[in-house]
């Protein structure tokens, strides 16, 4: 809008992934893009956005193209860096600028400069051309991918994504037992680089099957594993787990309850998520979802299917449940909504009071006479939830069914609010709302 008005003449995104950008393209013309890039730090360009840039003519303002303040001293200890400034008679950081700007025409760097001389030297970088041998030794710049490898090709790699909790490593254990080596970060340990290494090196090997369960929330995450691949005619496969977010939730509680017996607390899941990698808080999470970026053909892929979340009952449960949010106990028509629940079900009365004691909700317990009735409360304060037993997350619930062994189609929630409906409806139980 203001720029229709002419309130402003040109329109700048900063710090966007690809997706983000396609986005803003198709709302307004835009005419730079801000992200870090440097020799440091590539994501912009194995992300897609350097190559989007090219294609939509739009500037790309490198920022920190030395890495920032606190990381150029370091460039020096960057062996081809240091090689190829000794080859060019330059700096190690006016190599790495020039490198930089010798991605694309559409790169501008902009360095800090407290001091004329360094000025001098970014302004001289510039006009410096690295020799194509040198400039790939320093760091190999990945070509854009528009085409996969030929489909009939006899290796194949499937990479499985989605976020936290979505259900890769169940899904790779079906691909495992048909011969495919199986290249997983909480098993092996290292870095999502590291992994593409180990690729490789299976590859090399003679492994003609692999199949990686990792959380490859981003195109540059994505990207080393589709490089490692072609450069053995492989063909790479994607399959996406398109997850809600309440039901990974729910997996990932499950998987703890499995992990501790019971549910965690604060500091026993931060303390094991030290040695356990797949244990998360729910801020680790949800940032994860943020950060997603959905798998798309162009990167390179030879197919990307899609699986929607469909959930099967638990073997061995058959029992019947009932949970009572505390709030609708005070409602008029609880004890007619109760009525037409199972009296001989165990009954979990739950909520959230920051400071509470366990035994908070006990007077209520007693007010549901000749039924079985356990208490739950979330004692933890305000702000970002560094547990998994806040409503409406499904620790409390989860807990409960586990212990007593019940199938979520037997169970029912008893709610007032949207709140306790949505909770309901990621557990798979019947929701009975108290008018």
């Amino acid at each position: 809008r203001l720029l229709d008005e002419g309130m402003v003449r040109r329109v700048g995104v900063s710090n966007v992934n690809r997706d983000q950008l396609d986005e803003a393209l198709e709302l307004v013309p835009v005419t730079a893009v801000e992200v870090a890039l440097s020799v440091q730090d590539d994501r912009a360009l194995r992300g897609g956005i350097v190559e989007r840039c090219e294609q939509s003519g739009v500037a790309l303002i490198a920022h920190s193209p030395l890495g920032g303040p606190g990381r150029v001293a370091g460039l020096a200890r960057r062996v081809p860096l240091a090689d190829a400034a000794r080859a060019v008679s330059a700096t190690p950081a006016e190599v790495a600028l020039a490198w930089l700007l010798g991605l694309s025409p559409a790169i501008v760097a902009i360095p800090g400069a407290r001091r004329p001389d360094t000025a001098r030297s970014a302004a001289g970088a510039a006009r410096l051309t690295l020799a194509p041998e040198l400039a790939a030794a320093i760091a190999p710049a990945r070509a854009p991918r528009s085409a996969p490898a030929a489909s009939g090709a006899d290796a194949e790699v499937v990479l499985i994504m989605g976020i936290p909790g979505a259900g890769k490593t169940q899904l790779a254990d079906g691909f495992t037992t048909r011969g495919y080596v199986r290249l997983n970060r909480d098993e092996r340990g290292g870095g999502l680089r590291e992994l593409a290494d180990e690729l490789d090196a299976q590859l090399t090997g003679g492994a003609r099957w692999v199949v990686l369960d990792n959380t490859y929330l981003t195109r540059a995450a994505r990207s080393y594993v589709l490089d490692a691949a072609a450069r053995h005619g492989a063909r790479t496969r994607c399959v996406w787990l398109q997850t809600p977010l309440a039901q990974a939730q729910v997996n990932l509680v499950k998987r703890m309850l499995v992990r501790f017996g019971s549910l965690p607390t604060p500091e026993d899941l931060r303390a094991a998520a030290r040695r356990e990698p797949g244990l998360l808080a729910p801020t680790q999470q949800m940032r994860a979802l943020r950060e997603l970026e959905p798998p798309s053909a162009d990167e390179g892929f030879a197919a990307v299917e899609v699986i929607e979340f469909t959930r099967t009952a638990p073997p061995g449960r058959s029992g019947a449940g009932v949970f009572i949010g505390a709030a609708a106990i005070d409602r008029p028509g609880f004890e007619q909504t109760l009525s037409q629940l199972d009296p001989r079900a165990p009954h979990l009365i739950f909520d959230w009071r920051p400071g509470a004691s366990p035994d908070a909700l006990v007077p209520l317990a007693a007010r549901l006479p000749g039924r079985s009735v356990e208490t739950a409360v979330c004692p933890h304060d305000p702000g970002p939830p560094r547990c998994w037993c806040r409503p409406p997350l499904p620790g409390l619930p989860l807990a409960f069914a586990h212990a007593h062994g019940l199938d979520p189609a037997r169970c029912a929630l008893i709610g007032t609010s949207p709140t306790h409906r949505s909770l309901a409806l990621s557990l798979g139980y019947r929701y009975v709302p108290v008018r």
